[in-house]
């Protein structure tokens, strides 16, 4: 009967147990109240001090009750955290960052690090719109001389003038460019052409630069499609030079040794500069082609790529790589052809690491 009274008391008294720590304190009160009030069950006053004793403790530790487990586990959360960021840190130098590294290179795979500095000397060498205005390459031709073919590469007209939309200039420029770091990066070799004034000093130095082929003077008719007899007439300079270099042309009369001399000055101006090119070019660099037609025509005869500067009065369907800009201007002339340099620069260097590694 006790255990009854005692039962009935406690579900009356104590609150619902959800089974949380915080009303783990009630239920230990309940337990707790007086034995006189549970040996009558009949006294109500007993039961009300009783209900009251219990609700005072449930409130009374309730929040110490709450507060504790939700605290507890934060502090054990967080210290989970502080003890993994603990171990990560102390398990990084355990990589060994230093041996990741040296096996990129021998991999054949550049690290983050090398190609972002490529990447960024890839852009400090790239023409900008900004660029290709200050150098006046967006001026083209009357437009009365411009070429039908053209008109998709003309923004707008000004003054009786075409004038060439920059925005397709830089990105064909950065074609350009690519393609003639391509074929550097594989040892083949771009021919530079540019026999008009303006555009002599500046393909004969972009040229030496980067240690390729070029003829600034005159084209010789047949100098690829005839390319044989091209470097029979270099052999017959090299002759002459040799005959220089050794005493023989000083046992020669004068006169014909006069005449020697005249002829290795003039192979030298028409020739030299393609001296060092032992076979035809993998692609050519050329400034105007309509001046220079012959070598634009020997090229697409024989299926090697052009890369040319094309202005409004040019037909581009014949170049592969076309550049429309003003092929006029000295600093439109110097920004492309610096531009083509830097990116055969770019392959050298990438042919020489790659041969490196292996």
């Amino acid at each position: 009967m006790a255990d009854e009274n005692q039962g009935q008391q406690q579900q009356e008294g104590a609150p619902p147990q959800e089974e949380t720590d915080a009303e783990a304190p009630a239920a230990e009160a309940a337990d707790e109240k007086p034995s006189d009030a549970d040996a009558s069950g009949e006294d109500a006053s007993g039961e009300d001090a009783s209900a009251e004793t219990n609700t005072a403790v449930a409130a009374e530790e309730a929040p110490a009750a709450e507060e504790d487990p939700q605290a507890s586990d934060e502090d054990e959360f967080s210290e989970e955290k502080e003890e993994a960021a603990t171990v990560a840190a102390e398990d990084a130098p355990e990589e060994d960052p230093s041996e990741s590294a040296s096996e990129a290179p021998q991999n054949g795979e550049a690290s983050d690090a090398q190609q972002a500095a490529q990447q960024q000397e890839a852009d400090a060498h790239r023409a900008t719109v900004e660029d290709l205005l200050k150098a006046g390459a967006h001026y083209g031709h009357l437009t009365s001389r411009w070429h039908p073919r053209m008109e998709k590469y003309i923004f707008m007209e000004r003054s009786g003038i075409h004038i060439l939309d920059l925005m397709q200039t830089q990105v064909l420029l950065d074609e350009a460019a690519d393609a003639a770091r391509r074929f550097a990066a594989r040892g083949k070799d771009v021919l530079f052409i540019g026999t008009k004034k303006q555009a002599q000093d500046i393909v004969r130095e972009a040229a030496l630069r980067t240690d390729q082929p070029h003829m600034v003077e005159r084209w010789l008719g047949g100098t690829m499609t005839n390319f044989q007899t091209i470097r029979r007439s270099i052999r017959r300079m090299e002759e002459i030079e040799k005959m220089d270099s050794d005493g023989t042309l000083d046992k020669l009369k004068k006169k014909e040794k006069l005449v020697r001399l005249r002829e290795h000055e003039k192979l030298e101006t028409t020739l030299g500069g393609i001296r060092k090119m032992p076979r035809l070019p993998a692609a050519v660099f050329v400034v105007d082609i309509r001046r220079e037609e012959i070598a634009v025509r020997e090229a697409n005869k024989l299926g090697i790529p052009v890369i040319a500067m094309v202005d409004t009065n040019c037909d581009p369907d014949r170049v592969d790589y076309p550049i429309p800009a003003n092929d006029d201007a000295l600093s439109s002339i110097d920004l492309a052809a610096t531009a083509v340099a830097d990116a055969i620069e770019e392959g050298a260097r990438e042919r020489q690491a790659k041969q490196e590694e292996e």
